[in-house]
């Protein structure tokens, strides 16, 4: 099965300036709505920061025996002090994103952000996500309420969980197994609205077929940049059997 099959995107997006749903959303250079990238006026702005709905060139395609390398770069400037850039290798068995942050300013930096990840599933409420046993999380459906998790996390309904941990994970959704590694990140995000709060731009009828896991960086593990820092956020997915 192709890498880009792994990933789900709804059939109704909306017209841009609107954000995409599905893919891999950039959410930079703060997670959610937690302006945490430093005091100025960079701060205010959009859900999940300016970069998603950005407009981003591709700066180089590099295609070799082990599948290809694209370079992207936004067109304009999202942030006074941070640069961003994405890296994307992809064959048919393994598919890596890289959001890698520059410090190019003269201040530290404190920022959050995340690959907001739309896996494709069967249905959702009957995943598996193995790896998290043990991991305390914040329950955003619970006004942030800190849990742990019993067991493997078996998909029944609507959740919204920040999970404290940088294991690697696997989804099971019944009918193939994938590998999920992480870099960069101590926050795994897994999301899914439920039946009863789906986004407009998502049919009732494909709503089921998507779940996200994501590598993010949250309120639980924030990254603070000095000038010429760098950090690199990433996430990779390969099948469970050739991992």
């Amino acid at each position: 099965m192709a890498a880009g099959s792994w990933l789900w995107v709804t059939p109704t997006p909306q017209d841009p300036p609107g954000a995409i749903r599905g893919g891999i959303p950039l959410c930079w250079p703060w997670f959610a709505d937690e302006h945490t990238a430093d005091e100025s006026a960079d701060r205010s702005g959009p859900l999940h920061g300016p970069a998603r709905k950005a407009a981003w060139r591709l700066d180089a395609v590099d295609e070799h025996e082990e599948g290809v390398e694209l370079h992207l770069s936004p067109e304009s400037r999202l942030h006074s002090q941070l640069t961003p850039r994405a890296v994307i290798q992809a064959n048919a068995n393994r598919l890596h994103v890289e959001l890698i942050t520059e410090h190019t300013g003269e201040t530290p930096v404190k920022m959050s952000g995340a690959l907001h990840t739309y896996l494709a599933v069967t249905d959702a409420f009957g995943c598996r996500l193995e790896g998290l046993p043990g991991a305390r999380y914040l329950d955003k459906l619970a006004g942030f309420a800190e849990r742990e998790q019993q067991g493997e996390l078996g998909v029944r309904g609507a959740l919204d969980r920040i999970y404290h941990s940088n294991a690697e994970l696997t989804l099971d959704d019944g009918n193939r197994r994938l590998r999920i590694a992480r870099q960069g990140s101590d926050s795994a995000v897994v999301w899914h609205p439920g039946d009863d709060a789906l986004p407009a731009d998502t049919p009732a009828e494909v709503g089921r077929h998507f779940l996200c896991v994501e590598a993010a960086n949250t309120r639980l593990d924030p990254v603070w940049l000095v000038p010429g820092a760098q950090h690199l956020l990433g996430t990779t997915l390969s099948r469970a059997e050739d991992a």
